[in-house]
C-alpha cells in the first residue's frame, strides 16, 4: 500500500505539469473552400426558390 503511494506523490508534478496555452492559428480559406461554398449557397437558394414554389401553388 505505501509503494502505490510513494509513486503517486513522485510522479503527480511530472503529470501535472502543463505546457503553456499557445493559441491556434487560423488556417487561409482555399481556393476549394470558397468554390464548395458557393456551390452550398446555389444550392440553398435553389431549395428556398423551390419552397415557395410547392407553398405559392396551394
Amino acid at each position: 500500500m505505501r509503494l502505490p503511494l510513494l509513486l503517486s506523490v513522485l510522479f503527480t508534478p511530472a503529470i501535472a505539469a502543463a505546457e503553456t496555452f499557445q493559441r491556434p492559428i487560423p488556417a487561409p480559406q482555399t481556393a476549394e473552400a470558397e468554390i464548395s461554398y458557393l456551390v452550398a449557397s446555389i444550392l440553398l437558394v435553389m431549395a428556398l426558390v423551390a419552397v415557395q414554389w410547392l407553398i405559392a401553388r396551394k
